[in-house]
């Protein structure tokens, strides 16, 4: 799974450049959480690409309330395109989630050691994401997942899954309602381990409250 992630980079030109847009500078942060709004890239309603903040933790559009349980923070790769709370998302509202790193958690004797793992340039990157709009009366409320797949050569020894990472040459068609789903599915594999690197880090990120560049340091430094 994937419970936390950073943005450090408030630079998203990386990404809109692929998409041939000018994205607006987003506040830093070393430890995303679920529940928090986060930035989304999606096609606006008048078509076209735009930034939007939505809360992390998909609400199906069809739920009687507008909460969402910690599991929808991710969509399993093998079953977001038929599971109730993802498959509506999957085929209509799907959405690029920016990020530069994420953390994992290591089983240890008794506790568990968190990971930190970003590409070894540094560059920011983009989730597989989805979002859902929820409408109750006069309230609204927009959220969305992470999805996630089986685990890479290298985050296997510290977690058994990990976010999909989408290649920029995908940005479009994943963005894309008119993509088929025979197109999407292949696109939801395991990101290439040579262009990743991972790094033992700090217990602070357990605390969601906790934020800096502390987090990211790692221990053997």
């Amino acid at each position: 799974m994937c419970g936390r992630y950073t943005l450090t980079t408030p630079d998203l030109a990386p990404i809109g450049a692929v998409l041939g847009v000018t994205l607006p500078a987003v506040p830093v942060s070393y430890n995303i959480a679920p529940s928090l709004p986060v930035p989304i890239i999606r096609v606006g309603a008048r078509g076209g690409y735009e930034l939007a903040w939505v809360k992390w933790g998909l609400v199906p559009h069809w739920a009687k309330e507008p909460r969402s349980e910690y599991s929808t923070i991710n969509a399993r790769a093998e079953t977001v395109s038929v599971k109730p709370a993802f498959r509506d998302a999957f085929r209509r509202r799907r959405c690029l989630i920016p990020a530069d790193g994420f953390y994992e958690w290591q089983k240890q004797g008794t506790g568990k050691q968190p990971w930190y793992i970003h590409r070894k340039d540094r560059q920011p990157f983009a989730f597989a994401g989805l979002w859902e709009r929820w409408q109750g009366g006069d309230e609204a409320l927009e959220t969305c997942a992470i999805i996630v797949t089986e685990a890479n050569a290298l985050i296997r020894p510290i977690h058994g899954r990990m976010p999909v990472i989408l290649p920029p040459e995908t940005y479009r068609a994943w963005l894309d309602p008119a993509t088929p789903t025979q197109t999407l599915l292949p696109l939801l594999a395991p990101y290439s381990a040579d262009e990743l690197t991972a790094e033992p880090v700090s217990a602070r990120v357990n605390n969601p409250r906790n934020d800096g560049p502390e987090l990211i340091r790692p221990l053997d430094s």
